[in-house]
């Protein structure tokens, strides 16, 4: 019967899978999996015929379990008979369909439902056949907080635990940074952590350079500070021109007072605010609120620029190159997208488009029942609305051209690089590999990986060097421990490179395996890295190059060393050559970048953070008490008994850590 196989999704189970709340909601039944050893469009005919007349999610896996593609329907059972009829699709459909080997079902009550589990699914199943969201880094926001006495201005990204006022979302941090400094500047408020504006005693530099009021030390009355977050609040929610009007206001009042240092204050204060307005861009009269796409395709790419307009004010900006079958229309594309972008963001009034979306009353109706209140989703044809997006799709047809630029003097390279190297083929995946220490001490390892696109910043890695039996400064061991840790995890993890499985390399995800490895060093690293390879049984997988420096260390007289060829070095100005300095200058800083953050790390690291059980709580409690982590070291077990959490066993293990023959 359909109730032994199908699941139906009630509107709280999709508000737990979408919020995170219980990953049980995304558990499929596997009563409602058809498996079997044929593929195509077989599998699909022998799953048609139990399938109800309802709206839900489908997915369609391969024969090793694979998500190839999540779709939703307004009824499964005619959606699901398209693809087993196997005529009137295109290729992409085509080689969907001849490699889906089973099929899994979720039953919605709406299609509504069905539309935004579908989203939240493709954003966590990251499925090769659908439109992918790239780029799904959270958006950075202004936080005006309410749970201090003294509010302060802080960038905040994530989740929004912290009570106090949110404004934005901004484009990028560099956004949020530049409106915090304007606006210390305009209202004066603090920005100092809460333990900091606790432990003051006199005002900080910011208040001698009359970017912060000093409520921390009282400079400020309690009353008065209120005043100036107030103003802050109307200004951020859309009210600029009372504030600015009110400052103005009190401007001319000092100066008939003849109190001018007071108007001088309030002068700079209009000046900031000012500030804030002009590097906002354009800014609408009319709209409220709102974010605004706008979708170019070139060359088989996608190109989505998006605006953000909240309280009347542009918060900025961003490009997006979502991963998409060059035969999808602007339609399916942006719609797609649309979905997958508000899974998990704020939803605002108004979305404006550049093109209609495919069933965008349905997406409409979604992104209102997820918002709890009325979106309009609309394409203007005329007016301001419509110079937002002719100007967000110019934007869009702009930097879809750099990409493109960018991309075909990548491609270049990568070619150069394979008929200067001897190579079989153009590499896709490309490892870079450095270490950074200092005499020894804080040693890391660096991965760097770039392939078609560029540098390929999600894929980096650092190893922190753990062998003890490494002599401090032996670039050859540390090389070796990395090499180790790297490919045993890869075999682990991935198993060994295979000869392909039939996939189109457009349709092929970034490969996790390297067809070459960079490593920064000579004859003597080569060895150390060609000995790891050897003893995994890789070294006819993976096609290692040492990059050593040249006579007297200058960029440009580098020696090449590979396997079975005497080590070479490439003329002065060839373009592989810059771009091989590229690679090991990007490792090379990643590498110090990393070691730099390890020993600040252990330059602030406090001796209690060693001892087991000595949690956040316990160690405030006991630096309150004792006052530095030194006078806990010399404290006797009585003394340490006396600290608020502490009983007489953990006393006892603390006393014992820092006295070993106690």
């Amino acid at each position: 019967m359909e109730s032994d196989w199908r699941r139906v999704v009630t509107t709280a189970d999709l508000n737990n899978a979408m919020m995170g709340i219980e990953d049980a909601a995304l558990e499929w039944d596997s009563a409602g999996t058809e498996v079997t050893t044929t593929t195509g469009a077989e599998v699909i005919q022998a799953v048609v015929k139990r399938l109800p007349n309802a709206p839900g999610v489908y997915r369609m896996m391969n024969a090793e379990g694979d998500v190839l593609y999540v779709g939703k329907a307004r009824s499964l059972k005619k959606r699901v008979t398209n693809y087993a009829q196997g005529r009137g699709h295109s290729n992409r459909i085509e080689r969907m369909i001849r490699e889906t080997a089973s099929m899994e079902f979720v039953v919605t009550r709406t299609e509504t439902e069905a539309l935004l589990l579908e989203a939240n699914l493709i954003k966590r199943l990251r499925p090769r056949f659908n439109v992918l969201l790239r780029d799904d880094k959270s958006f950075p926001y202004i936080l005006l907080t309410g749970d201090h006495p003294a509010p302060g201005i802080f960038k905040h990204r994530g989740a929004r635990s912290r009570k106090g006022d949110y404004f934005g979302p901004f484009a990028s941090a560099g956004a949020v940074g530049r409106t915090i400094n304007s606006l210390q500047r305009a209202f004066l408020l603090r920005t100092c952590t809460d333990s900091v504006f606790e432990s003051r005693t006199r005002p900080c530099l910011l208040y001698q350079i009359k970017r912060c009021s000093g409520p921390c030390t009282g400079e400020i009355s309690p009353e008065d500070y209120a005043t100036l977050v107030a103003e802050a609040k109307d200004f951020l929610s859309g009210r600029s021109t009372k504030v600015k009007g009110e400052i103005a206001t009190a401007m001319q009042e000092a100066s008939a007072a003849l109190d001018f240092e007071r108007a001088a204050i309030y002068r700079d204060r209009l000046a900031a605010l000012s500030h804030v307005q002009s590097h906002q861009g354009i800014n609408p009269q009319g709209i409220e609120e709102a974010d605004v796409f706008a979708i170019h395709q070139e060359g088989g790419q996608n190109c989505i620029q998006v605006f953000f307009f909240r309280t009347g004010q542009n918060w900025g900006n961003r490009a997006y190159f979502p991963k998409a079958d060059p035969a999808l229309g602007p339609a399916e594309v942006l719609g797609s997208f649309l979905a997958q972008f508000y899974d998990d963001k704020p939803c605002p009034r108004l979305i404006l488009l550049s093109h209609p979306v495919e069933d965008q009353e349905l997406l409409t109706e979604a992104l209102s029942a997820r918002a709890g209140r009325r979106i309009q989703v609309s394409v203007p044809m005329r007016g301001e609305k419509k110079d937002l997006t002719d100007h967000a799709l110019q934007n869009a047809r702009e930097a879809l051209g750099r990409r493109l630029a960018e991309t075909s003097s990548q491609t270049r390279l990568l070619e150069g690089f394979a008929e200067t190297f001897g190579l079989e083929a153009t590499p896709r995946r490309i490892e870079v590999y450095d270490n950074s220490h200092i005499m020894g001490t804080n040693a890391v390892g660096a991965m760097i990986v770039a392939g078609p696109e560029g540098f390929v910043k999600n894929q980096y890695r650092k190893f922190n060097i753990r062998s003890t039996e490494i002599t401090p400064g032996d670039d050859f061991g540390m090389m070796r421990e990395v090499m180790q840790r790297r490919f045993a995890r890869l075999i682990r993890e991935q198993g060994l490179p295979g000869n392909g499985n039939g996939v189109d390399e457009g349709d092929a995800p970034f490969p996790a395996w390297p067809d070459v490895i960079l490593i920064d060093g000579g004859q003597g690293q080569m060895s150390a890295v060609r000995q790891i390879l050897d003893d995994l049984g890789i070294s006819e997988l993976v096609i290692a190059i040492g990059v050593a420096k040249g006579v007297d260390r200058d960029a440009g007289r580098e020696r090449f060393f590979m396997e079975g060829k005497p080590p070479f070095t490439l003329p002065p100005r060839d373009p592989v050559l810059y771009f091989v300095q590229r690679l090991r200058d990007e490792a090379h800083r990643f590498a110090i970048g990393s070691h730099r953050a390890r020993r600040k790390k252990e330059m602030v690291k406090n001796p209690l953070d060693e001892i087991a059980g000595i949690g956040p709580g316990r160690k405030r409690s006991l630096l309150h008490h004792f006052g530095t982590a030194k006078a806990v070291s010399r404290a006797a077990v009585e003394d340490l008994m006396a600290v608020d959490g502490i009983s007489e066993s953990i006393a006892r293990q603390i006393y014992n850590h820092f006295h070993e023959s106690g």
